[in-house]
């Protein structure tokens, strides 16, 4: 049973300790249900410098509970006032939330979407072309081409990590080059490469060591159509201080990582499927972003779902 005393005491915190506690939890429980607990810490929760950084981290199984995750993230997004640094966006991403972000975030240096099949080359290119100063991009189990990645090259030029992760597949050995040329043409400042999945062969991999001259990290697990020996090997293992070959083990990949032997193209690999759950188990109080309307990106949300 809770005290009254062990409540003070945690009202009686340092603001900028309460602070820090908050951050932690996502941003997902701090609109659901955190800010509704005191006015203090609603005060804190609507200060802009709490939004730097927005994880919307989830399962995918949050549309079961009428969750409008899209319309949270977009007021996460206006709270931070231009000040958002790093977002994770993950199931529900779209065209439109996308192009919020980045017009609101004109200083955003890590962006994180993962299984967001709503996310297109176009919106994913009209976006990058307002993110200048990205610096760390992950695309994991998204539909996005080498037309995209051209775009995002040439619009960020100070990217270092790029994390783009598809679903491995063995038995039908398809084989392109198109995403490691358009990664080896244009982002040449890279430090961390991870493609995991990719159908990459070779002559891919060759074309990114002689475009990406500081790459220090390079992760080719599940990129079954590499054949690391010979020279190229040793150019790998002399260039690239940590490596991770093929056949590596995979145990410290957030993602579901069985290889498919099945399918007959590149559109039949599914979705990763996150392993790690950092959300809570209570999901009671969620009542101020249920219900099935669309979001609108002109819908006051601070007069009518918070005041």
């Amino acid at each position: 049973m809770t005290t009254a005393a062990e409540t003070r005491n945690w009202l009686e915190l340092p603001l900028d300790v309460t602070a820090s506690i908050l951050s932690r939890i996502g941003a997902i429980e701090i609109l659901n249900s955190a800010q509704n607990v005191c006015s203090l810490w609603r005060n804190i929760c609507k200060d802009p410098l709490m939004w730097r950084s927005i994880d919307m981290h989830n399962l995918g199984d949050l549309w079961d509970m009428d969750y409008d995750l899209a319309k949270m993230c977009v007021h996460a997004v206006d709270r931070s006032c231009c000040h958002l640094l790093d977002i994770n966006v993950e199931y529900f991403g779209t065209d439109a939330l996308l192009l919020h972000i980045s017009e609101r975030s004109v200083h955003l240096k890590r962006l994180r979407i993962v299984s967001c099949y709503n996310i297109s080359d176009e919106g994913l290119s009209e976006a990058a072309l307002k993110l200048p100063f990205l610096e760390e991009l992950e695309i994991s189990y998204c539909s996005i081409s080498k037309d995209a990645l051209e775009t995002i090259g040439r619009s960020c030029p100070l990217l270092k990590s790029f994390k783009f992760n598809v679903q491995g597949c063995r038995r039908f050995h398809l084989e392109s080059d198109d995403e490691a040329l358009a990664i080896a043409q244009t982002m040449p400042e890279l430090r961390h490469l991870q493609l995991f999945g990719n159908k990459l062969t070779n002559d891919g991999l060759l074309a990114i060591l002689n475009g990406c001259p500081h790459l220090e990290y390079l992760d080719l697990r599940q990129c079954f159509n590499v054949s690391l020996g010979g020279n190229l090997e040793k150019r790998c293992v002399e260039r690239i201080k940590n490596l991770r070959r093929p056949n590596d083990s995979t145990l410290d990949y957030e993602f579901y990582t069985e290889v498919h032997d099945t399918g007959s193209s590149d559109e039949d690999y599914p979705s990763g499927i996150s392993d790690i759950d950092f959300m809570s188990d209570d999901y009671d109080d969620y009542f101020e972003f249920s219900g099935d309307s669309d979001y609108d990106f002109g819908y006051d949300y601070d007069g009518v779902l918070f005041d």
